[in-house]
């Protein structure tokens, strides 16, 4: 069998109109930066201007992306979409000159940033994000062991929605995100997508990388993570315990003891994820990649193909020279 050395394939678009043909010749780099939760995505993307007849774009100019391979033994061919992005800042430089765009995901740049001041009293989780996709024009997309979370009091005071859903996904080991129109606000590593389905698993293999770094800290001598709160029928505070042995304690009171509990199995659980870490650079990229998704490993030490992973970050570099590649940052649960 002949081997086909893998050439990348890309498109943009730019306000519905494809440029790709009038960028290919001039693209000096292109990288994208996909991220989890409320952290927008970034796209860079840098045009050789040396015959100065580049036309210098405006901030607010709508991207869309698609990366994949034309052709190639052992990748698969087509274009995936990377999604919409707009453009925050333009910058010409010289010499050789050169204009570099730089955009961020569409999705986090509407009014999920702007302030809001509201409450929500005696609701669920599942409801109050309901409430903030519908101002947002977005359809919710809630797992169900979140969804049906009492939730006693939320005040939204001087907070933009963003921020809020951050503060509910961290109370909750929860990751917000913004896809597709839709606001999916799951369990981290649950894993779901714009549609509601779970995100299928992947495996990486040590021979299609250049390098990894795979690191372990010692963890806390603390198994269990206790919570505090206020119990309304004695006037009292009581606690709640999640897992077994030595504890630690949260410094925050919460409203009630489900609330309490919930956030003591929240920290538990992102304890748990933090002294293990995984950073890998395949040398072939892979668009297929990105955050909440799990990999498994294959052909390190035994110690890192036994641990589950999951995408915290993903970078893809595509070069001048034709060179498309992937970085992945992952973490054990």
């Amino acid at each position: 069998m002949t081997y086909i050395v893998p050439k990348a394939a890309w498109r943009i678009m730019l306000d519905g109109k494809d440029l790709t043909s009038t960028m290919e010749p001039r693209l000096l780099s292109l990288s994208l930066s996909e991220k989890r939760g409320g952290e927008a995505d970034q796209l860079d993307i840098s045009l050789s201007d040396q015959d100065g007849r580049l036309a210098i774009p405006k901030p607010g100019a709508r991207l869309k992306l698609q990366l994949g391979f034309s052709r190639g033994t052992g990748v698969p061919i087509g274009l995936i979409d990377k999604g919409e992005f707009i453009v925050d800042s333009v910058e010409h430089s010289g010499a050789p000159d050169a204009i570099t765009l730089r955009a961020r995901s569409a999705d986090l740049s509407s009014d999920l940033r702007n302030r809001r001041e509201q409450s929500w009293k005696d609701t669920t989780i599942g409801a109050v994000v309901a409430d903030i996709a519908g101002r947002n024009k977005l359809t919710p997309r809630v797992a169900g062991q979140l969804a049906g979370l009492a939730v006693k009091a939320i005040v939204q005071s001087r907070e933009s929605d963003l921020a809020l859903l951050r503060r509910l996904g961290k109370e909750h080991d929860a990751v917000a995100t913004i896809k597709a129109g839709a606001l999916i606000f799951a369990p981290v590593g649950s894993g779901m997508t714009a549609s509601g389905k779970p995100i299928p698993p992947a495996t990486i293999q040590r021979q299609t990388g250049d390098r990894h770094r795979y690191t372990i800290e010692k963890q806390d001598e603390a198994t269990a993570v206790e919570a505090g709160y206020h119990d309304l029928a004695t006037g009292k505070k009581k606690t709640v315990k999640a897992g077994s042995g030595k504890a630690r304690k949260l410094s925050r009171t919460y409203a009630s003891e489900a609330a309490a509990l919930a956030g003591a199995k929240a920290e538990q659980s992102r304890r748990a994820r933090l002294p293990v870490k995984l950073s890998f650079e395949l040398a072939i990229a892979r668009p297929d990649l990105y955050p909440e998704r799990r990999i498994t490993a294959e052909g390190f030490k035994p110690e890192i193909d036994a641990t589950k992973w999951l995408i915290a970050s993903v970078s893809h570099r595509l070069a001048k020279s034709g060179g498309f590649t992937t970085s992945l940052e992952m973490e054990a649960v």
